[in-house]
């Protein structure tokens, strides 16, 4: 199945203590269904010190739920995302609200 989320898209998170506010995905997790956008859904952790790191209490980003993001279209509104294949086979995503194409 074609991803409607992917690396790169700006999203707005829709439920949660975050919610309204937006951010880029920069990891997918199709499997688990979940992704990972850049200062959304920030959580403390305590990690130890190794050679590479120095240890304490780091704050990282935590996965979310693919159901609880939406793409954020050109109008800077949230939006659903569709497919369409093209007249050369080529198949493509589309904002659902404006019927815009929203790869190449």
């Amino acid at each position: 199945m074609a991803a409607k989320i992917r690396k790169g898209d700006k999203v707005v998170v829709l439920t949660g203590r975050d919610k309204g506010r937006t951010g880029e995905v920069f990891e997918v997790r199709p499997d688990a269904g979940t992704a990972l956008v850049r200062g959304i859904n920030m959580v403390k952790r305590h990690q130890k010190q190794t050679q590479a790191q120095e240890g304490g209490i780091i704050s990282k980003e935590s996965p979310i739920q693919l159901s609880n993001i939406a793409f954020v279209g050109k109008d800077g509104k949230p939006t659903r995302v569709g497919f369409k294949i093209l007249a050369d086979g080529k198949k493509v995503r589309i904002a659902k609200s404006s019927g815009a194409e929203i790869d190449g």
